[in-house]
Parts: C-alpha cells; sequence; structure tokens
C-alpha cells in the first residue's frame, strides 16, 4: 500500500522555500561542507548575483547565486589604505565592519580603521562601478577618510558605519561603538564627508557609557547600528553584549523604531534606547552562543536579517546567518531562533 503522507521535504527544498529562491544546487552535504566564517557581514545585490562584504584583511568579498553558496569573490584592498596607518599605526590589515550601497549607478563601500578596543579609529569609503570582478569597470578608488575619532578629544569611537537614506533623499550615516554609544550625522551631497553645516544627533546608548575621553573602551557594551525603513518607521538595530569572546560571548541584537531617521529611536514599551532601551530582537543559545553585527534587506518582496553567529560545536567560529524578518500585527520585526540551525552556507572551492 503507498503511503498518503506527505514526502518530507529534501534540505535542498527547505532551504530554497526558506530564502525564497526556486532552487538550490547543493552538491555536497551541509555536514561535510566548510561555512562561510565571517565577521560583521554586510550584503548588497547586482544583477543575479549577492556579494557578501565582511572584516577581513582588505575587507573580504564573497559572491553568490542563491546566498547559500558562496565563493571568494575578491579584496577591496590589495593591501591597505594609504592613511590606514596614520590613524591606527599598528594597522595589520584587517579593516572592520563595513558597509555597502548602491548610489547613482556607483557602489559606497564605508568600511573602518581601528586600534582593538580604543577609539584611535576612523571611517572611510571606497567607491566602484560595479561588484563584478570581471567587469572592465571593476575598480575600487578609495576616497580617504569619512570622519576620525581622537583619544582624549573624543567620546565617540569611528567605527561600525551604516547608511540610510531618508524620505527626502538625505543620506545619514550611523556609527559607533561603547563609549558614548550610537551617533548618526548627515552626509555631504558625495556621501563622503560630513554635511556643512555639520548636524549629528545621539540615537542610542546604555546605562553605564562612561562620560569620558579616554582611549580605552567603557563598560557601555553597545555597537555596530543598522536602519531598516519599512513602512512608516524606521528600525534601528543593535548589537549589545561582548564579541569574540568563544565561550564567554554574550552578542545579541535589540531593536527600537522611529519615524524619522535621526529618531528618537523607541523601544516597544516606549523607552528611548538614548536611555538604555531596547527590545530584543534575538539571542544567542546553546548553539550559537553569540550572535549579532547585522544587517537587514529586501529581495524579491522578502526581508531578511544578515548576521553572524558563534558556534559552540565548532570551537565558536563565526558563521554567516540569513534569517527571515517577518512582523507582528504591531509592525515589530520577527526573526525565528530555529533558523540559525536551518540556514548553512557552503563555501565553494
Amino acid at each position: 500500500m503507498q503511503s498518503t503522507q506527505p514526502a518530507t521535504p529534501s534540505l535542498n527544498q527547505r532551504l530554497a522555500r526558506f530564502l525564497g529562491v526556486a532552487a538550490l544546487m547543493i552538491t555536497a552535504p551541509f555536514t561535510n561542507a566548510k561555512q562561510v566564517d565571517v565577521h560583521d557581514p554586510v550584503m548588497a545585490r547586482e544583477g543575479d548575483t549577492w556579494y557578501l562584504f565582511s572584516t577581513g584583511p582588505g575587507i573580504t568579498i564573497y559572491s553568490s547565486k542563491d546566498r547559500v553558496n558562496w565563493k571568494l569573490s575578491d579584496r577591496a584592498f590589495a593591501t591597505e589604505p594609504t592613511w590606514a596607518k596614520s590613524v591606527a599605526p599598528g594597522f595589520n590589515s584587517h579593516l572592520w565592519a563595513p558597509d555597502i550601497i548602491q548610489r547613482n549607478n556607483q557602489f559606497y563601500l564605508y568600511y573602518s580603521v581601528s586600534a582593538f578596543g580604543k577609539n584611535t579609529s576612523a571611517i572611510g569609503v571606497t567607491v566602484n562601478k560595479t561588484l563584478n570582478p570581471k567587469s572592465p569597470d571593476y575598480r575600487w578608488e578609495d576616497k580617504g577618510i569619512v570622519i576620525q575619532s581622537v583619544p582624549n578629544r573624543d567620546m565617540w569611537n569611528a567605527i561600525d558605519p551604516a547608511v540610510i537614506v531618508d524620505e527626502q533623499g538625505a543620506a545619514w550615516m550611523s556609527f559607533g561603538s561603547f563609549w558614548s554609544g550610537l551617533k548618526i550625522f548627515k552626509l555631504n551631497n558625495d556621501w563622503t564627508r560630513p554635511a556643512e553645516p555639520q548636524e549629528w544627533h545621539s540615537i542610542a546608548k546604555r546605562d553605564q557609557v562612561p562620560a569620558s575621553t579616554s582611549s580605552n573602551a567603557g563598560p557601555g557594551e553597545i555597537e555596530a547600528p543598522f536602519i531598516f525603513k519599512k513602512g512608516d518607521y524606521y528600525y534601528l538595530f543593535a548589537s549589545w553584549g561582548l564579541c569574540c569572546k568563544g565561550a564567554n560571548s554574550t552578542y545579541h541584537l535589540v531593536v527600537g523604531r522611529s519615524k524619522n531617521a535621526i529618531g528618537p529611536y523607541l523601544d516597544k514599551t516606549g523607552k528611548d534606547m538614548n536611555d538604555g532601551g531596547g527590545s530584543l530582537l534575538i539571542n544567542g543559545n546553546k548553539n550559537w552562543v553569540g550572535l549579532g553585527h547585522n544587517g537587514a534587506y529586501s529581495w524579491d518582496g522578502k526581508d531578511y536579517l544578515v548576521l553572524h553567529a558563534y558556534e559552540t560545536a565548532d570551537n565558536y567560529l563565526q558563521k554567516l546567518k540569513i534569517l527571515n524578518i517577518s512582523w507582528d500585527k504591531e509592525s515589530w520585526p520577527i526573526v525565528d531562533e530555529e533558523e540559525l540551525d536551518l540556514y548553512k552556507s557552503k563555501r565553494l572551492k
């Protein structure tokens, strides 16, 4: 007798439904495939290809046709920006926490140069007409420093940039880590420097942020802002806790929202993120002890959260995660913790 039970979907079919793509060409079991291990992932789409940018030597770039199978594409810098060591003398070619955004047929790649745990930092930008390294138009052109933080002068840290365009067409860069929290400022018409006269705002901070201009990071564990526009609201995602600590990582994501790109951003209880507010979006668990530093995107009518997570079973190595975003009846984002185990990237040789 034939079974009347529906056939169990294959892993390819489940992932295809999960990612909203027609089919996946997976040629080896995930258990035997090396996943993409990245910190601070952000993504952009050009044509039928997605590009992944992350912290690494020169900014590591991967490409994919299905957001599961990834191959190394290039580095934005063969070595390092010419100005990097003037900002951080001990710079070791690892550029941090990029953001990528397209404007007027050009891609703007923002990145950070910093000394770890200090606000000896700067955010730079490099531009390219295309992300396809096979194109004759492919060439990264560095535009230099956007902003710079100097110890004993600034109470903020110039890392973790992310750009949002408001309803009036103005571009705003959010950024920040520890110290006095997360900031946002208006970019000039070229998107390469602050607009003049300058306009800056505080958008989020933790209760314990120190009122000190010391070069050493204080205990206010907040960083990696990312603003995503959906419907009537701008949603500010932020990472709380400590990254990069193995089993002791406490990284997790919180969110607030505003009807204005510059805030104020309020959590579900109405608490301002400038007063320590932030509603939990997703936390670590026994399999993924810490996660965060996200981007958020809409592709083909669906919304996605892109982040890294530390896998307990792989000695807490950071892994790429892409999760579906759904929305509750109050228009707050929801992600499913179970998708941390469902999504597994494959790094192609």
